[in-house]
């Protein structure tokens, strides 16, 4: 990849990453033109000032428009949202596999004894004058053979 090239990406991801800039364009997705309260809501929990600063920079951006029914993309925009429109399967296949993930380790959890819980003692001596844990074996060539 140029230099060119990696300017341009980090300018776009610059971008897209400013707080809900993606959630704007996604909400938008659908073709259908939105005013400013409806994309508000679209978005959800953003703030008036906020999404005043989403649509100037993505206006700038050639990503979205305003006409007479309200915002809209731009066919840029919907270029952009065609191309990350894959994201949406790997999100889904994304999210199954950390789950599968979680619930891994909460069985591992599951099957740990519980923290704090003295170990399981394993005794290896049945003899009744030695203490659990001391081997009843005598070596060879010891006096007690």
């Amino acid at each position: 990849m140029s230099s060119r090239e990696n300017v341009a990406i980090h300018q776009l991801l610059a971008l897209l990453e400013a707080r809900y800039a993606l959630r704007v364009l996604w909400s938008l997705r659908d073709g259908h033109a939105q005013t400013f309260r409806l994309l508000q809501d679209s978005v959800g929990g953003i703030t008036p000032n906020t999404l005043n600063t989403r649509i100037k920079e993505l206006r700038e951006a050639e990503l979205l428009t305003h006409g007479s029914d309200g915002y809209i993309l731009t066919p840029s925009g919907t270029d952009l949202l065609k191309r990350l429109n894959d994201l949406q399967a790997f999100a889904g296949k994304w999210t199954v596999a950390q789950a599968k993930k979680a619930a891994a380790k909460q069985s591992e959890k599951a099957a740990e004894p519980a923290a704090g819980a003295p170990p399981a003692e394993h005794p290896t001596s049945t003899h009744p004058d030695k203490p659990t844990g001391t081997p009843t074996a005598t070596p060879p060539g010891s006096p007690h053979e």
